[in-house]
C-alpha cells in the first residue's frame, strides 16, 4: 500500500503495512502455551488458569467434538456469558476445522431458533439456564446435541459468595443424555495430547450475527485469516507493550466481535492475561478493580459513565490503570477528562469498526494526539476512502462528509447464504458500511451520522425493522416505527411511535411486557408514543427519517 494521508499520525514503532504472520489464532494459543506455559491466560473470579492448562483443556475438548461426529466445515453455536467454557469452545472448534457461531445468550426463543437454523448448527454449547429454552426449539432446528455449561465449574470459591444472578443461573440441574451433555462429565473423557490442527487459513472460522448495512440480521462470514490478522492489527497498535505485559477486563462479550477479537483473541495471541467477568455492570467491574488491578480497562461509553457515576470508583486509587480503550461512540469530552484525572493520565484510544471488519479499522494513536470526537486514523494494511453519498463512487476531499469505505485483510468473506446482501456492501473489494464520515488534515476520522437506520444503544446494534415487524404482530397495533432517540447515557435509545387500530386500547405497560416476551431486553422500546399517523411517502412508506430528525430536534431544545 502507497504512503497514505494517516501514516504521518502513526506513532513510532508502528508499521505502515502489516507484515503478517501466517499463524491461525488456534495455533497461536499453543505458542503462547509453549511460551509462556505458566502464565495466567484466564483470570476467572480468582481463579488463575494457565496458559498449559488452556491449551490442554481445548485439546481435550476438541477431541470430545470430533467424537461426538463433528467434522471440518460442521457449524457448533455458542450461547454463552463470558466463561472460560467459551474460551475453550471456539479454540476447539477453529482446532478442528469446525465453524463457531456466536449467539447471545439473552435471546428468547424466537431469535435464536432464526439463528441456529440460518446458520445450520448441528451442536450448541450453552448453560445450563438455558437448556430448557433450547430443548423448546430443537426440533425447528438442526441441532442434534445440546452441550450444558455450568457457570460454577470454574470457580475458585463456594456458590454463596456470588452475585444472585450468578446464583440464580446455577440452579438448573441437567440429566445427560445421549442428544443432552454435560461439559464437564465429556471433556475429563479426553486426553489432552496435541490436536492435529485443521483449520485452513482461508476457510471460513467463525459466523457473528449482526444487522449488517441492511436488512434483517445476517451471519457475518469471517475467515481464520480476518481473525489472525486483525488480532495482529491489534497488537501491534502497541508497539512499546510486550507479550504478557497486559492484564486486561474482558467487559465485552465474547459473542460479540469486539469481545471475540479485541480481548479473547488479542490475548492469546500475545500471552496477555484477560480477566473475565460474565456481566460488565459498574459495581462488578469496581469489584474486579479493588481485587485484581487490571492495567487495562476496555469498553463502551456506557461502562465508563456508569462508572464515573458511582462515588465509590472516584473515590479509588485507579493510579494503576495504563490505558482505557473505547468503542461504539464517541466518548464525551467530560468523561475523558475525568478518567485522566482519576488515573493519572491513562492513554485512551478510542476505536471504530464492524462486524464486517472483524472488529478494528480504525484507532486513536496509542499514546498520539487524542482527539475527542474523533475515531483515530486507520490501523496497518487498511485502506479507507470516503465517497459520495449518491453515487458511492467520487472520492470526497479531507474535510468532505461521505460514505466510509473500508479495505484490508480484516474485511469479511460475506454474508452467509446471502450473496446478494454481500454484493451490495462488498464491491472491487471495498466494504461500504453506510456509515458517513469525513478526515481531517491528519487523517482522523469522525464518524458524523449513518446512512442505515441501525440504532446503537449501550453498545448493542439493534435494527429497527426488526422490532418493527413485532409491534406488527400484535393484534391491536395498525402501524409501528422504531428510531434511536438521543440518551445521556446509552447514546440511543429505542422509541416506538405507535397507530392503534380502531375501537382497541392498549397501555404502554401491556406493550412493554409484550416487547419483553419477543425480543432481547436491550431491544425492548424504552420509550413509547401513540399517534393518530406515521409520515410517509406518496407511495405508502413510512418515513423513519422524519421521525427521526423530529426527535434529534426535540433533543437539542
Amino acid at each position: 500500500m502507497e504512503k497514505k494521508l494517516w501514516h504521518k499520525s502513526y506513532v513510532e514503532g508502528v508499521p505502515e503495512n502489516l507484515d503478517v504472520d501466517k499463524i491461525k489464532v488456534s495455533e497461536a494459543l499453543t505458542r503462547s502455551a509453549k511460551n509462556y506455559p505458566d502464565n495466567v491466560a484466564l483470570n476467572y473470579m480468582g481463579n488463575k488458569i494457565t496458559y498449559k492448562k488452556l491449551d490442554a483443556m481445548v485439546n481435550q475438548f476438541a477431541r470430545a467434538l470430533v467424537d461426538l461426529g463433528i467434522k471440518e466445515g460442521d457449524k457448533v453455536a455458542i450461547c454463552l456469558p463470558n466463561l472460560p467454557q467459551t474460551v475453550i469452545a471456539n479454540y476447539a472448534i477453529w482446532r478442528i476445522g469446525a465453524v463457531a457461531v456466536q449467539n447471545n445468550p439473552l435471546y428468547t426463543e424466537r431469535e435464536l431458533s432464526y439463528q441456529l437454523n440460518d446458520s445450520d448448527s448441528k451442536m450448541i454449547v450453552t448453560m445450563a439456564l438455558l437448556v430448557p429454552r433450547i430443548e423448546k426449539i430443537k426440533s425447528e432446528t438442526k441441532i442434534e446435541k445440546i452441550i450444558a455449561c455450568h457457570i460454577n465449574s470454574y470457580l475458585p470459591f463456594p456458590k454463596k459468595q456470588l452475585f444472585p444472578f450468578v446464583r440464580k443461573a446455577m440452579h438448573r440441574k441437567i440429566t445427560p443424555t445421549d442428544d443432552l451433555l454435560v461439559f464437564q462429565d465429556i471433556i475429563k473423557k479426553y486426553s489432552s495430547d496435541p490436536v492435529s490442527e485443521k483449520s485452513k487459513w482461508d476457510k471460513l472460522s467463525t459466523l457473528l450475527y449482526t444487522g449488517g448495512t441492511t436488512g434483517v440480521s445476517k451471519g457475518v462470514m469471517l475467515s481464520h485469516e480476518n481473525i489472525s490478522t486483525n488480532a495482529q492489527q491489534l497488537v501491534n497498535w502497541f508497539p512499546e507493550i510486550g507479550d504478557t505485559d497486559v492484564r486486561m477486563v474482558g467487559t465485552f462479550p465474547i459473542f460479540h466481535s469486539a469481545g471475540l477479537t479485541a480481548i479473547q483473541n488479542g490475548c492469546i495471541w500475545k500471552a496477555w492475561e484477560h480477566i473475565m467477568i460474565p456481566r460488565p455492570e459498574p459495581k462488578g467491574i469496581i469489584d474486579i478493580l479493588k481485587k485484581e488491578k487490571p492495567n487495562w480497562l476496555p469498553g463502551v461509553p456506557t461502562i465508563f459513565v456508569g462508572l464515573l457515576n458511582e462515588p465509590e470508583f472516584r473515590k479509588m486509587d485507579l493510579t494503576f490503570i495504563e490505558g482505557f480503550v473505547s468503542g461504539a461512540a464517541p466518548l464525551a469530552t467530560d468523561t475523558i477528562r475525568d478518567l485522566k484525572e482519576l488515573t493519572g493520565g491513562a492513554i485512551i484510544c478510542e476505536v471504530y469498526g464492524l462486524t464486517e471488519t472483524t472488529v478494528l479499522a480504525t484507532a486513536g494513536p496509542w499514546g498520539g494526539e487524542l482527539k475527542p470526537g474523533s475515531v483515530g486514523v486507520p490501523v496497518p494494511s487498511t485502506d479507507i476512502k470516503i465517497v459520495d453519498l449518491d453515487k458511492g463512487k467520487k472520492k470526497m476531499k479531507t474535510g468532505e462528509a461521505g460514505e466510509i469505505l473500508i479495505k484490508g485483510p480484516q474485511v469479511m468473506m460475506g454474508y452467509y447464504k446471502k450473496p446478494k446482501e454481500t454484493k451490495e456492501v462488498l464491491k472491487d473489494g471495498w466494504l461500504y458500511t453506510g456509515d458517513i464520515g469525513v478526515f481531517d488534515e491528519d487523517g482522523y476520522i469522525t464518524i458524523v451520522d449513518r446512512k442505515k437506520d441501525m440504532i446503537i444503544a449501550g453498545g448493542y446494534n439493534i435494527y429497527p425493522v426488526e422490532i418493527d415487524d413485532i409491534l406488527f404482530d400484535h393484534p391491536k397495533i395498525l402501524e409501528a416505527c422504531a428510531v434511536g432517540v438521543p440518551h445521556d447515557y446509552r447514546g440511543e435509545t429505542v422509541k416506538a411511535f405507535v397507530v392503534i387500530k380502531d375501537g382497541e386500547t392498549l397501555t404502554e405497560e401491556e406493550l412493554t411486557k409484550y416487547c419483553k416476551e419477543k425480543m432481547a431486553a436491550y431491544k425492548v422500546p424504552k420509550i413509547i408514543e401513540f399517534v393518530d399517523d406515521l409520515p410517509k411517502s406518496a407511495v405508502g412508506k413510512i418515513l423513519r427519517k422524519i421521525l427521526r430528525a423530529q426527535e434529534i430536534e426535540k433533543a437539542k431544545k
